[in-house]
């Protein structure tokens, strides 16, 4: 595991220090990984919608997905 030292502004130590009193969140690495992780989620959600929106539009490619690949690069 790495770590990093990231500048942050008052309002997100502030953020960080009451999700921690709260208990919503062990320590202050924790509130990082757990906002992190939720972006990767929510990446990974918008990246479903997307493909569902391009499908939706006939956006779909069709055949064998090797001859495609192939055509695409």
């Amino acid at each position: 595991m790495s770590t990093l030292s990231v500048p942050l502004t008052s309002e997100l130590e502030n953020f960080i220090t009451a999700m921690v009193q709260s208990g919503k969140a062990a320590n202050k690495a924790d509130v990082v990984r757990k906002a992190l992780t939720k972006m990767s989620e929510d990446e990974a959600i918008a990246a479903v919608l997307q493909s569902e929106r391009e499908a939706k539009e006939g956006k779909v490619l069709y055949g064998d997905l090797r001859k495609l690949m192939k055509e695409l690069v």
